[in-house]
């Protein structure tokens, strides 16, 4: 761990401190608005809370692990000693980011045979990419860290192509009302996991000591919120509104009155 200035160390520690915040009050207007879809659709928002509780939980260990890795010595913010625990969040994006993927499958409400092929490939790709990328991110020189995260590139790519080719007739195919936010969550899905390369490149710059340390952390929190809760929010809009013309009153099936 390198020596990091006091104003790093907050900056990293208020970030940790309000992203568990911010996953903290997702998980709960998650949940909550199942009440106003269709029973469709609940279960998408169910993975879509799941995915922010998941988080929440991890970045309350990482903000932890954060203030247990330093310590103020003679006025300055100084290494403890115990090493900042990076395996918490890929043990969440091990969870998370397969989660991501099917809750934006099962709200675009596919075949079930579909539903299963599409959240079964896109699921296993980026467990796949977060298993590669860790060696990487772990490692002690840039050689080993390049190597790995060019084997981590490779599902990825699988994942991206998905989004825009695998999904693309698919999404066609969806109602007016929701077909743009499910473009633009497509969309905000596939720039914030395109930020984690640039991040994780950071070691790769000029930057060197706690600069490239802050950068790191605070980088991947950025991508984190916009995946996470971001993208989570237009799930719950394209569910809303999806669920608004093909069941009438939030929440509750269309009843047909037949005609006399």
């Amino acid at each position: 761990m390198e020596t990091i200035t006091a104003g790093q160390y907050l900056l990293v520690y208020n970030a940790f401190s309000f992203t568990f915040a911010a996953m903290a009050a997702g998980t709960l207007f998650f949940w909550f608005g199942r009440s106003q879809v269709g029973h469709a659709y609940k279960t998408a928002l169910t993975i879509t809370g799941l995915v922010t509780a998941i988080a929440a939980y991890h970045y309350f260990r990482i903000f932890e692990s954060w203030s247990e890795a330093y310590a103020l010595t003679d006025g300055v913010i100084k290494s403890s000693g115990v090493a900042f625990n990076d395996a918490y969040r890929y043990v969440d994006w091990l969870l998370t980011v397969p989660l991501l993927l099917i809750e934006l499958v099962l709200v675009m409400r596919l075949s079930q045979k579909e539903t299963v092929s599409k959240a079964t490939s896109l699921g296993f790709a980026a467990a796949l990419m977060i298993i590669l990328g860790y060696p990487g991110e772990i490692a002690t020189d840039n050689a080993t860290r390049a190597l790995w995260g060019t084997l981590s590139t490779i599902p990825f790519l699988y994942v991206v192509w998905q989004l825009f080719k695998g999904l693309g007739s698919a999404i066609e195919r969806q109602p007016e009302n929701a077909r743009g936010l499910i473009k633009q969550a497509r969309l905000l899905t596939f720039a914030s996991w395109g930020f984690y390369p640039i991040v994780y490149m950071i070691p790769f710059t000029s930057l060197a000591g706690g600069t490239v340390a802050t950068g790191v952390q605070i980088g991947y929190t950025i991508a984190d919120l916009v995946a996470k809760v971001g993208v989570g929010i237009l799930v719950y809009m394209i569910a809303v509104r999806k669920s608004a013309a093909e069941y009438g009153e939030p929440g509750k099936p269309l009843v047909t009155v037949a005609a006399e």
